[in-house]
């Protein structure tokens, strides 16, 4: 029986009846979030099972009702967690897949999914005036610190530093100083006086493994994260961009997968999903130890992603099994790594060894890689299946493929043309101290996809629970003059990709 209904002795209660009770919610609701789409408020289930708000706690009453926090309001404006419940307020607007260009002639299967994976990549990537708003974030920020502790040195790391961030990716910068304690609450005091930070966003996680100011800057929203003395960040952010230079089709899947975490809650660890820099090299090692290395500087984006989704969503074994990407990379046996970590420390279950450090372990504390195994698993099947030539969803002309698992709502579209609108007036490039990606100069047009100035029309080739099981074409408003009008030029330059089965990977070299 459903214990959401049913009944409870007077025995039953207490506090150990309401801890079980939240368990088992989180879990479903972690289930329907991937799998079947459900969109379960932990509040409103809180309600249903006890109207009361008091517990024994240490044998007094307590009516503040703390025995497990209850789920923070979600802030994400990427997540499409509600999208089965009310399609119109999440992608009503734009149709979910803003990327798709007007008057442009998808092909079929896999070679429309590749097409579209080179247009989200164009989409999402950040125009000259994002990137200059902000290293204009950055540059406030940086006068405040360095007006109060003159010999201090503040980096920048992360995403921003690499250039693989979406439009509402926070900013990670690093303070280096000689302090006997982290200054975290002066520094939180001098945000307060500046008034540089919207009210009540700075928060202090002063008991973190590494502790960090966290704030969202008043001006833009953009969403600022602190450290102190954590050099290695920097340092991770130039591999980063070393990778990127070797496997340029490293950034066009990371984007899609950076997303597809991103709307579906699970690219925070925290949240229970797994961190930015734990994908990152989850993406390198799978490009390190493709069978075939000539495909990837020309091969299908498509057949790229269906890949990486199989092997990390029904191949990769993480029991047995370690990721290791220096010196050409790996899989390792985690029995073996073991040994190379200090204390007796155990490897996690997504083990992913420190290329910088490595007796450190980058996905210790991915708890949740088992949610984020079933959604990629679940992306799989549906790529597979719709990629098909028979197929009703293989006619990428009609129907958005990548649409199927990647959805933009609405309100990230709405963020950056406001940002667009407002902060015009940055126009100079030397606002930035981290040089933009080399990438053509773009805008956003009114309808939300992007239009590029030195765009010819043609191929841009060279230059994130599962799928939430509403086709990006049914009972959703499609973008005005969307695809009513596309001129069919018989004549126009068509390119030849490469459609062949999708090559099968090496298995993890350590017995399953």
């Amino acid at each position: 029986m459903d214990p959401s209904i049913s009944w409870f002795q007077p025995e039953q209660e207490g506090p150990a009846k309401l801890l079980w009770l939240r368990i088992w919610q989180t879990q479903q609701e972690l289930d329907r979030m991937n799998i079947n789409e459900g969109d379960i408020d932990i509040e409103s289930f809180t309600n249903v099972i006890n109207n009361q708000n008091t517990a024994v706690m240490n044998g007094k009453l307590d009516k503040s009702n703390n025995i497990l926090p209850r789920r923070r309001r979600c802030d994400n404006r990427a997540s499409t967690r509600f999208i089965s419940r009310n399609p119109q307020k999440v992608v009503g607007e734009f149709g979910g897949c803003p990327w798709r260009r007007e008057n442009y002639i998808y092909g079929k299967g896999i070679i429309g999914l590749h097409q579209e994976i080179e247009h989200f990549y164009s989409y999402m990537s950040p125009t000259e005036l994002e990137h200059q708003i902000r290293g204009d974030v950055v540059q406030r920020i940086k006068r405040i610190i360095i007006s109060k502790w003159p010999e201090a040195q503040v980096e920048i790391f992360g995403s921003y530093r690499t250039g693989l961030y979406l439009p509402t990716s926070d900013i990670d910068l690093v303070v280096i100083g000689k302090w006997s304690n982290l200054p975290l609450r002066t520094l939180e005091q001098e945000f307060l006086e500046k008034e540089v930070a919207l009210e009540n966003s700075i928060k202090v996680l002063d008991k973190a493994s590494v502790p960090i100011v966290k704030l969202t800057d008043r001006r833009t929203e953009i969403k600022v994260d602190i450290s102190f003395n954590m050099s290695n960040g920097v340092k991770s952010a130039e591999l980063i961009k070393n990778y990127i230079a070797k496997y340029p089709v490293l950034p066009k899947l990371v984007y899609v997968l950076k997303q597809f975490l991103l709307e579906r809650d699970l690219n925070e660890v925290f949240t229970g999903g797994i961190s930015s820099y734990s994908l990152i090299l989850m993406c390198i090692s799978f490009l390190q130890l493709h069978p075939r290395p000539d495909y990837l500087k020309h091969g299908n984006l498509g057949v790229l992603l269906i890949e990486f989704f199989e092997l990390f969503g029904r191949k990769f074994n993480y029991m047995k099994t370690g990721i290791r990407i220096r010196d050409g990379g790996k899989y390792i046996n985690k029995e073996d790594m073991q040994k190379e970590m200090i204390d007796g420390y155990r490897p996690s279950l997504l083990c992913i060894e420190d290329p910088l450090l490595p007796s450190n372990d980058i996905g210790r504390s991915s708890y949740g890689i088992l949610q984020v195994k079933r959604a990629f698993e679940y992306a799989y099947s549906v790529l597979t299946n719709a990629v098909h030539p028979f197929s009703q969803y293989c006619n990428c002309q009609n129907n958005s493929i990548l649409g199927r698992i990647v959805r933009v709502t609405d309100k990230v579209v709405q963020y950056r043309r406001s940002l667009e609108s407002s902060f015009r007036h940055l126009g100079s490039p030397q606002i930035s101290p981290i040089p933009s990606p080399k990438r053509s100069s773009r805008s956003l047009s009114s309808s939300g996809s992007v239009s590029s100035f030195d765009e010819s029309g043609g191929s841009s080739e060279g230059s994130e629970s599962s799928s939430r099981d509403i086709s990006p074409n049914i009972n959703i408003p499609q973008r005005k003059n969307h695809q009513k009008n596309i001129n069919r030029n018989k004549n126009s330059k068509k390119i030849n990709y490469n459609q062949t089965n999708l090559v099968k990977r090496k298995k993890p070299t350590t017995k399953q």
